[in-house]
């Protein structure tokens, strides 16, 4: 590692830091109800918005009411995503004449995508896709499914303030205040900026360009930084292009990918003091902040010195200099020279820490521990900063285990925040647990075994679930492993060795997207119906303190500690043994 690399990492978790406050303190008040700067402008939109729904703003909804929405929102704007996909032949804005690519298990895959805020990309947007649904289907989706997460987090914290309620909010209102006074602003903003470092933003037609070599090139022209802002804003992740933050369109310089990765943690960073502050403390929030950038910083060095180190057997095909056994000038392999290994490596570790998906570089090309940090991230359930919402809601479904597990080391019953943690809130949480972890492992094994009978419904391969894959060995089990976690953990990065357009893997990536995402989402929601109904008790001597140094080490060790249970079996079988194989002089 270099010091220039190391101080690239420490400066941005330096901004992320300073940025965490102020906008918490604006969601807080936000959520809370309170008047912000922005009222005066979009209040009366905000009132317009709920008329026109008929949505009562004061009424408050129990947490099955509030689920009951989320889910019908949720079932609607995947049925207005994939049919606009499967009618984009037929409808204006497509320069190009897209219309026959988005196959019905396609669509669906990318319907539920998007809804689930995965943003999983079998498909190549500009070979595709029309600016009409690049607009209306995915940056709208970028939007509401964003929203819906912050949402849900903060009726779950409302459950932790609150005393003896029966409602923890309403989520129509919460969905239009995350839209239109927190999302929209900073999306505009966003915008403004990357279309100044060079992000297009157009209905051009596509360019045609002739090459030196006298060829003929097309280059793809859209509505690029209106959705590449609202991507990274709300943890989606998906990309204009298929090449994602990697294409010149998108993410042009320096400056832009560093601003990119600050608006990918912005939000989930913020949630952490609006949680605090909500709750009436704000070391709470500090504390799980704490917890999330542990992790985070050790993933991102343990990247970074991996993809500097390289691969140490270049020095047998005579191309290593020293006798360190490091590859000279590391592992540049799909990485942009633009932003080289350690920008490449901090945003591969900032995408798969929250649950955003988008890349700078192709995490199939890192070494095989440079590989194993992307994966792990999101196996821990997106809990280091997270999605949107979900990093937040996610990671007090950890804290909620913390407690338990120190209630039972100490015999008292666990509390948090004031609130006695009790069986039906860890049954919930361990179903949360167990739904994801179940969608990864299991669809892994059985893409990793079954073979199909050879028909054109399965593109004519046999063996549709291994036959798509660019590598063997542990190499070629990751990029599965890879395809099912991305998807389960609604993250949408991709190894990017495996084809995944086929109906076997848009079908059963798009069920763990599905499971990945309501599957954690409903059982939160009545952990947080269960604990607003409780009465907040005082902190006695024998109470754990969660606000201090102690809480955050177990926070810490818990999620490590499930993780790895979990997982370590599928790890050894992939990036663990490829880097053993590999300083043995085995490639894959």
């Amino acid at each position: 590692m270099t010091a220039n690399g190391l101080i690239q990492i420490l400066f941005y978790f330096l901004l992320v830091a300073l940025l965490a406050k102020p906008i918490g303190l604006y969601m807080a008040r936000l959520f809370a109800g309170e008047r912000t700067f922005l009222h005066p402008v979009l209040r009366p939109i905000e009132r317009l918005c709920y008329k026109l729904a008929g949505v009562r703003e004061e009424a408050e909804q129990r947490w099955t009411q509030y689920a009951g929405s989320l889910l019908a929102f949720s079932f609607f704007s995947f049925l207005f995503a994939y049919l606009l996909q499967r009618l984009e032949g037929v409808l204006p804005l497509n320069p190009s004449g897209f219309g026959e690519a988005m196959t019905p298990d396609l669509a669906f895959n990318t319907a539920v995508s998007f809804t689930t805020n995965t943003n999983w990309q079998a498909y190549g947007g500009e070979t595709m896709m029309s600016y009409l649904v690049q607009m209306a289907a995915l940056t709208v989706q970028n939007f509401v499914s964003a929203a819906a997460g912050v949402a849900v987090a903060v009726a779950l914290t409302r459950s932790f303030a609150g005393q003896q309620s029966s409602s923890v909010g309403n989520f129509w209102v919460d969905l239009t205040r995350a839209v239109l006074y927190l999302f929209l602003p900073l999306s505009l903003l966003g915008a403004l900026f990357l279309c100044s470092q060079g992000v297009i933003q157009n209905f051009n037609s596509y360019t045609q360009a002739t090459t030196l070599e006298g060829e003929t090139q097309v280059i793809a022209q859209g509505p690029v930084a209106s959705q590449e802002a609202i991507k990274l804003l709300g943890t989606n992740g998906g990309g204009f292009f298929n090449a994602n933050s990697a294409h010149p369109y998108e993410n042009p310089t320096p400056l832009a990918n560093l601003v990119q990765m600050l608006m990918i943690f912005a939000i989930p960073a913020g949630l952490t003091y609006t949680f605090g502050r909500m709750t009436g403390d704000r070391r709470q929030g500090w504390a799980l902040f704490s917890a999330m950038s542990v992790p985070f910083l050790a993933g991102a060095l343990l990247v970074y010195g991996s993809e500097q180190a390289g691969n140490p057997n270049l020095a047998k095909l005579g191309l290593e200099t020293s006798a360190t056994g490091v590859q000279p000038g590391g592992n540049m392999e799909g990485k942009e020279v633009r932003f080289g290994i350690a920008a490449t490596a901090l945003f591969a570790t900032v995408t798969t820490a929250a649950s955003c998906g988008a890349v700078n570089g192709m995490h199939d090309s890192f070494t095989p521990l440079g590989g194993l940090v992307p994966l792990f991230n999101m196996q821990t359930g997106e809990v280091i900063f997270g999605g949107t919402g979900a990093g937040l809601y996610s990671m007090l479904l950890f804290a909620i285990l913390a407690v338990f597990i120190a209630g039972l080391m100490v015999g008292r019953t666990p509390e948090y925040l004031g609130k006695k943690i009790e069986g039906k809130e860890v049954k919930m949480a361990m179903l949360a647990l167990i739904a994801t972890s179940a969608a990864i492992l299991l669809f892994t094994g059985a893409s990793s075994i079954l073979e199909f009978a050879k028909d054109s419904y399965w593109n004519g391969s046999y063996g549709a679930a291994t036959g798509n894959l660019n590598n063997a060995g542990p190499h070629g089990f990751a990029e599965i492993l890879y395809a099912y976690t991305s998807g389960a953990a609604n993250n949408g990065s991709a190894f990017a060795g495996l084809s995944a357009n086929t109906p076997w893997y848009n079908l059963t990536v798009g069920l763990a997207m599905l499971i990945g995402r309501f599957f954690i989402i409903i059982p939160m929601l009545a952990i947080a119906g269960s604990l607003a109904s409780k009465k907040k008790i005082a902190a006695t001597p024998g109470t754990l303190p969660t606000h201090g140094p102690l809480f955050v080490i177990l926070l810490v060790g818990t999620v490590v500690i499930v993780g790895a249970l979990t997982f370590f079996p599928a790890l050894s079988l992939s990036p663990i043994a490829e880097h053993f194989l590999m300083l043995q002089g085995r490639l894959f």
